[in-house]
């Protein structure tokens, strides 16, 4: 079994009955130093303090394991930064209302407020390119396939 796939397996007991869920897992071996690092999240978000205490469950496991034969390694448990796309259906439900970017498979680009977010699309209303006059008809919201979706961001504002 490969690093990625036993911290995985590790993981799960401290994932509280799905309440916490894995967003990615990064290996880095190194003769030096390896490094691990865990994104989780949760349908309300994750603190740094719940991040801390897997983190230490976590570690302490893979020392006794010696996952890297006895090697020093870096362990870092944290949520997903603003800027990482989003993956899971259950992290673009909580993320409803906010701004969005969606690059498309096929190179387009849209953006706008999500809306709403279905078992295989999400649905967003763009923002007009320029201010609508009063015969432009009204920007209609738009759904889109998680199936055509290459990466999701969700965009800060900070007005």
């Amino acid at each position: 079994m490969d690093v990625k796939a036993k911290v995985n397996e590790l993981l799960q007991p401290h994932l509280n009955e799905d309440q916490y869920f894995v967003v990615d897992i990064q290996v880095s071996p190194s003769r030096t130093r390896a490094k691990i690092t865990v994104l989780l999240d949760s349908d309300t978000g994750i603190t740094i303090d719940e991040c801390a205490v897997i983190s230490r469950r976590l570690g302490n496991q893979l020392e006794e394991l010696e996952i890297f034969d006895g090697q020093p390694f870096t362990l870092e448990v944290s949520s997903p930064g603003v800027d990482e796309p989003l993956v899971f259906r259950r992290q673009y439900l909580k993320n409803i209302g906010r701004e969005i970017e969606v690059l498309l498979n096929d190179g387009q680009s849209r953006r706008g407020k999500l809306e709403s977010v279905g078992e295989e699309t999400i649905v967003i209303t763009e923002k007009p390119l320029k201010k609508p006059k009063k015969n432009d008809p009204p920007v209609e919201p738009m759904a889109i396939p998680f199936t055509d979706i290459k990466k999701s961001t969700i965009q800060v504002s900070f007005k």
